[in-house]
Protein backbone atom coordinates (compact mmCIF):
# COMPACT_ATOMS: atom_id res chain seq x y z
CA UNK A 1 0.00 0.00 0.00
CA UNK A 2 2.90 2.43 0.76
CA UNK A 3 4.21 2.12 -2.58
CA UNK A 4 1.05 2.08 -4.47
CA UNK A 5 0.79 5.57 -2.42
CA UNK A 6 4.07 7.24 -3.15
CA UNK A 7 3.50 6.40 -6.92
CA UNK A 8 0.27 7.61 -7.25
CA UNK A 9 1.11 11.13 -5.44
CA UNK A 10 4.24 10.75 -8.07
CA UNK A 11 1.85 10.09 -11.25
CA UNK A 12 -0.47 12.66 -10.28
CA UNK A 13 2.15 15.04 -9.45
CA UNK A 14 2.74 19.00 -10.53
CA UNK A 15 6.05 20.12 -11.45
CA UNK A 16 7.39 18.30 -8.10
CA UNK A 17 7.81 15.38 -6.30
CA UNK A 18 6.70 15.83 -2.68
CA UNK A 19 7.11 13.90 0.10
CA UNK A 20 5.72 14.14 3.21
CA UNK A 21 7.14 13.57 6.87
CA UNK A 22 7.32 9.84 8.03
CA UNK A 23 6.70 8.56 3.92
CA UNK A 24 10.11 8.30 3.29
CA UNK A 25 12.52 5.09 4.37
CA UNK A 26 14.80 5.49 7.55
CA UNK A 27 12.03 7.51 9.27
CA UNK A 28 13.12 6.68 13.03
CA UNK A 29 10.02 5.81 15.28
CA UNK A 30 9.06 9.24 16.40
CA UNK A 31 10.51 12.68 15.10
CA UNK A 32 10.72 15.50 17.98
CA UNK A 33 12.64 18.52 16.04
CA UNK A 34 14.49 20.47 19.27
CA UNK A 35 12.03 23.10 21.38
CA UNK A 36 11.57 24.31 24.61
CA UNK A 37 9.67 21.26 25.43
CA UNK A 38 12.63 18.57 24.96
CA UNK A 39 15.53 21.37 26.03
CA UNK A 40 16.07 22.30 22.35
CA UNK A 41 17.51 18.33 21.99
CA UNK A 42 18.80 17.20 18.37
CA UNK A 43 18.40 13.59 20.22
CA UNK A 44 15.45 12.50 17.58
CA UNK A 45 15.81 15.54 14.61
CA UNK A 46 17.25 12.73 12.43
CA UNK A 47 16.80 10.41 9.79
CA UNK A 48 18.13 7.11 10.18
CA UNK A 49 19.41 6.86 6.41
CA UNK A 50 21.82 3.52 7.01
CA UNK A 51 18.33 1.45 7.58
CA UNK A 52 18.68 1.00 3.92
CA UNK A 53 21.60 -1.36 4.48
CA UNK A 54 20.72 -3.39 6.91
CA UNK A 55 19.53 -6.30 5.13
CA UNK A 56 17.55 -7.91 7.66
CA UNK A 57 15.27 -5.06 7.42
CA UNK A 58 12.35 -3.75 4.73
CA UNK A 59 13.40 -0.31 3.90
CA UNK A 60 15.94 -1.55 1.50
CA UNK A 61 12.31 -2.59 -0.59
CA UNK A 62 11.27 0.87 -0.42
CA UNK A 63 14.63 2.48 -1.08
CA UNK A 64 14.47 -0.07 -4.75
CA UNK A 65 11.00 1.17 -5.15
CA UNK A 66 11.95 4.75 -5.19
CA UNK A 67 14.57 4.15 -7.48
CA UNK A 68 13.07 2.51 -9.94
CA UNK A 69 9.68 5.08 -9.82
CA UNK A 70 12.64 7.66 -10.27
CA UNK A 71 14.43 6.47 -13.26
CA UNK A 72 11.02 5.50 -14.66
CA UNK A 73 9.72 9.21 -14.35
CA UNK A 74 13.40 10.12 -15.47
CA UNK A 75 12.94 8.34 -18.88
CA UNK A 76 9.42 8.96 -20.04
CA UNK A 77 9.24 12.77 -17.92
CA UNK A 78 5.57 12.97 -16.68
CA UNK A 79 6.21 15.42 -13.87
CA UNK A 80 6.71 17.68 -16.79
CA UNK A 81 3.43 16.56 -18.87
CA UNK A 82 -0.27 17.35 -18.69
CA UNK A 83 -2.47 14.35 -17.09
CA UNK A 84 -3.48 12.62 -19.98
CA UNK A 85 -7.06 10.66 -20.67
CA UNK A 86 -9.01 8.66 -18.35
CA UNK A 87 -12.37 7.18 -19.03
CA UNK A 88 -13.20 6.72 -15.52
CA UNK A 89 -9.95 7.94 -13.11
CA UNK A 90 -11.71 6.85 -9.67
CA UNK A 91 -14.34 3.72 -9.55
CA UNK A 92 -15.17 3.93 -5.94
CA UNK A 93 -16.19 0.50 -6.48
CA UNK A 94 -13.62 -1.30 -7.62
CA UNK A 95 -11.43 0.85 -5.49
CA UNK A 96 -9.41 1.91 -8.34
CA UNK A 97 -7.35 4.53 -10.30
CA UNK A 98 -6.49 5.11 -13.51
CA UNK A 99 -5.22 7.74 -15.76
CA UNK A 100 -2.66 8.18 -18.54
CA UNK A 101 0.27 10.74 -18.68
CA UNK A 102 3.78 10.53 -20.71
CA UNK A 103 2.23 7.84 -22.55
CA UNK A 104 2.08 5.66 -19.51
CA UNK A 105 -0.95 4.17 -18.03
CA UNK A 106 -1.05 4.07 -14.06
CA UNK A 107 -3.57 1.59 -12.62
CA UNK A 108 -4.00 1.16 -9.10
CA UNK A 109 -5.97 -1.62 -7.39
CA UNK A 110 -6.66 -0.25 -3.62
CA UNK A 111 -9.47 -2.98 -2.62
CA UNK A 112 -8.53 -4.81 0.39
CA UNK A 113 -9.61 -7.99 -1.07
CA UNK A 114 -10.59 -8.02 -4.47
CA UNK A 115 -8.26 -8.69 -7.26
CA UNK A 116 -8.53 -7.55 -11.06
CA UNK A 117 -7.93 -10.02 -13.73
CA UNK A 118 -8.27 -8.48 -17.16
CA UNK A 119 -9.19 -5.24 -15.36
CA UNK A 120 -10.68 -2.92 -17.97
CA UNK A 121 -9.59 0.56 -18.43
CA UNK A 122 -10.75 3.05 -21.16
CA UNK A 123 -7.51 4.96 -22.87
CA UNK A 124 -7.51 7.65 -25.63
CA UNK A 125 -5.47 5.09 -27.90
CA UNK A 126 -5.73 1.66 -28.09
CA UNK A 127 -2.79 -0.49 -28.41
CA UNK A 128 -1.10 -3.58 -26.39
CA UNK A 129 0.32 -2.06 -23.02
CA UNK A 130 2.97 -4.00 -20.93
CA UNK A 131 3.83 -3.49 -17.18
CA UNK A 132 6.92 -1.02 -16.41
CA UNK A 133 6.60 -1.05 -12.81
CA UNK A 134 4.71 -3.30 -10.24
CA UNK A 135 4.66 -2.75 -6.59
CA UNK A 136 3.85 -6.55 -6.43
CA UNK A 137 7.26 -7.15 -7.84
CA UNK A 138 9.72 -9.29 -5.24
CA UNK A 139 12.60 -7.12 -5.55
CA UNK A 140 9.93 -4.23 -4.21
CA UNK A 141 9.38 -6.82 -0.73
Amino acid sequence: LHKMIRLVVHGMGGEGYLNFIGNEFGHPEWLDFPRAGNNESYQHARRQWNLVDDQNLVYKFMNEFDMAMNLLEEKHGWLNIAMGFAAERYHEEDKTISFERAGLVFCFNFHPSKSHTDYKVGLNQAGEYRIVLDSDWPEFG
